[in-house]
């Protein structure tokens, strides 16, 4: 964790004390990550006691999705394979770990003053970028004012409110000083987000140049991106392998045939369906992440039906969450209670489970004046593992309310294009798991770059929001936050029902894979830990 000094411990109390993953889980039982090994490989790093890592070699890997709109820029990814890309080329000031706490990356320090409005940023020794060059406060500053910038907000922009990017203040070439407009408790969770990593002085992301274990070599969009060892990685040792591969694979089937087939070495998101394909096969092993990755359905509040909460409270009574996570993931999944942020100390885990009740879902619907059925269209796309057959299985579940939904599938690259609709009256989406405040700021509040329920105006849920992000005490900001949610438990536009358990795949040779809680696969693509046998 960030060098803090006891006084100052409360604005990061709540980051360290993450509570188990027991939400959805019988009689409250504690649930560690899981890690599960099928086919030929052993439950111990990614594929059985192998000895001593070995160096070089090129890592194909595989990654659910990607398209025309690829990016390799650093505070704009969206995508799977742009997530993937940025773990390869960027790194952060401050990362999760994979229990989910969050502790230094290229930050050896980050201090809070008594009221949190001033932080201290301290650079660990010896960083370098992929050129060379040092990573220093100027470039720590120019890249939060890329962030923040005001003409041209990147998304990591709504993690930190109040911050003034004309008040950054250079110390020396390692120190830097965050003056915050008012006190600001969720500044180190907002640092370690993968799109807020650090880049140098005029910084140009058609030749990305990063501090992450890999450096550019190739991209071609909607295709491939290769990368090649950074000697000088932060990580005495790291990474293993010479080059990194990374592939985009929109279609799942087409996925899988690449890993069986030994055109790559691993991949992301195993479609629950495929499992006993990669199980059957001795050479591969399947790694299983029970996350707080979350893959709900959104209701567009300002958009008909869905601006009458009785419809949204109907919609939400459609869903049989059990049955959902059955055959959308295959039971590779929890049950949700359409609140997200698992991980969150604040979850509010004894909120009355949400189940299906058809009829009091026909009495709301007929309420709002829809007692003849209601004809809506769902937009779905195979953005993740998951997605289109959570789609077909509410489409089958709302008949029974008198709910005719026809399904309007979307290519992956388009999907959050306005042009196509964007945010639509009712989608889909993925998300990995944050804390609430942070996950409002990137979805629920005005402005937030993937608003997709249009929420946020609600007065009091904003109040009670903007409270708790300046509350340093931990257990009085997360009251002020079970206000928030039960708020938006009720009124929300989120149908979260259930959370997804990851399954990546990989040969026996490939090593060094563990289990992340984040909901990004491969372990948050923890590319500079794996490794290959050699020849």
């Amino acid at each position: 964790m960030p060098s803090l000094p006891e006084e100052r411990t409360p604005f990061l109390k709540h980051l360290t004390s993450r509570r188990g993953l027991l939400k959805a889980s019988p009689a409250g039982a504690a649930v560690a990550p899981v890690l599960a090994a099928c086919g030929g490989g052993d439950s111990s790093s990614g594929g059985g006691d192998a000895g001593e890592p070995q160096y070089g070699g090129r890592l194909r890997v595989g990654v659910a999705g990607g398209g025309a709109s690829d990016t390799l820029d650093a505070h704009d990814p969206t995508d799977n394979v742009d997530i993937a890309r940025n773990y390869a080329l960027y790194a952060a000031l401050m990362r999760f770990a994979n229990d989910g706490t969050i502790e230094p990356y290229l930050a050896e320090s980050l201090e809070p003053n008594e009221d949190g409005t001033e932080w201290t940023l301290v650079l660990k020794e010896g960083l370098t970028f992929h050129d060379d060059s040092p990573v220093t406060s100027e470039a720590v500053v120019y890249s939060l004012k890329r962030i923040l910038d005001p003409e041209n907000p990147m998304r990591g922009a709504g993690d930190m409110p109040g911050v003034d990017p004309e008040k950054l203040e250079i110390v020396d070439d390692r120190t830097v000083i965050i003056h915050i407009d008012e006190p600001l408790v969720t500044l180190p969770e907002a640092l370690a987000e993968y799109y807020n990593c650090i880049v140098p002085v005029d910084y140009d992301p058609d030749s990305p140049i990063g501090a992450g274990p890999f450096k550019y070599s190739e991209f071609v969009v909607g295709e491939y991106s290769l990368f090649k060892r950074h000697e000088g990685f932060h990580m005495e040792g790291l990474p293993y392998v010479d080059e990194l591969e990374i592939i985009d694979f929109p279609e799942d089937d087409a996925r899988v045939n690449a890993l069986n087939s030994g055109n790559v070495d691993v991949i992301s998101q195993v479609p629950q369906a495929q499992v006993t394909i990669v199980e059957g096969d001795p050479n591969l092993s399947i790694m299983e992440s029970e996350t707080g990755m979350w893959l709900p359905f959104t209701m567009n509040v300002e958009e008909e039906p869905f601006d009458d909460v009785r419809v949204r409270q109907a919609f939400r009574l459609i869903v049989d969450r059990q049955e959902m996570i059955d055959q959308a993931l295959a039971g590779y999944g929890q049950v949700g209670n359409d609140m997200y942020a698992r991980m969150d100390p604040s979850y509010p885990e004894d909120f009355p489970q949400r189940e299906q009740d058809i009829e009091e879902a026909k009495r709301l619907l007929s309420e709002a004046g829809y007692e003849d059925g209601l004809d809506v269209e769902l937009v779905t796309s195979d953005i993740s593992a998951g997605v289109v057959a959570a789609a077909e299985v509410f489409q089958e579940q709302a008949r029974e309310a008198g709910v005719n939904v026809t399904l309007r599938r979307v290519n992956p690259s388009d999907y959050w294009n306005p042009e196509e609709g964007f945010p639509y009256p009712f989608g889909q989406d993925f998300w990995s798991a944050r804390n609430y405040i942070t996950q409002t700021a990137q979805g629920s509040v005005v402005g937030a770059p993937y608003n997709e329920t249009m929420w946020g105006e609600h007065e009091e849920w904003l109040e009670y929001l903007k409270e708790a992000r300046t509350t340093a005490d931990e257990d009085a900001r997360n009251e002020l936050i079970r206000k928030a949610q039960e708020i938006e438990y009720e009124e929300g536009g989120y149908i979260v029902w259930g959370f997804v358990n990851l399954l990546d795949a990989h040969s026996t040779r490939v090593h060094g894979l563990e289990p992340s809680v984040s909901g990004h696969p491969l372990g948050s693509y923890a590319f500079h830990t794996m490794w290959m046998e050699q020849d």
